[in-house]
């Protein structure tokens, strides 16, 4: 793939994600970076779901969350995911939660793929040729 895979997702922060300031709170952007990356592979044609019923596990093996500046309650935010690295068994993503064209957060995460035992397995095939990997 020559051009890295890129979407967007718009999410609107309620009231039950936010602090006692009114302020999203932190562990709520990992639940947005997940929403956001499976709305990537949505929009490739392929669910979580139809991997798993295949047997391909996708595990989060590291995550990360910079903070730059708060969301707050009722905030529009898009978050913008780019697969940025593909290897036969590990992708790895960045992550942009903007308002407007205000730059909140920026993050990275890794997912290993495995197979209903937890073995470390390749990707599937698909997803390989799909990611330029082959």
């Amino acid at each position: 793939m020559s051009e890295p895979h890129t979407g967007d997702i718009e999410i609107r922060v309620r009231y039950a994600e936010t602090d006692r300031m009114g302020l999203l709170h932190h562990a709520n952007y990992l639940v947005y970076f997940e929403q956001a990356r499976t709305e990537l592979l949505r929009g490739s044609g392929m669910t979580y779901l139809d991997m798993e019923n295949q047997g391909f596990m996708l595990v989060l093996t590291k995550i990360e969350v910079k903070y730059k500046r708060p969301a707050k309650y009722d905030d529009v935010l898009i978050i913008r995911t780019t697969v940025a690295r593909t290897t036969p068994v590990r992708i790895e993503h960045s992550y942009q939660v903007l308002r407007g064209t205000e730059l909140l957060a920026e993050g990275s995460s890794t997912l290993a793929c495995v197979d209903r035992e937890g073995k470390l397995q390749s990707l599937p095939e698909w997803f390989l040729k799909m990611s330029g990997v082959i």
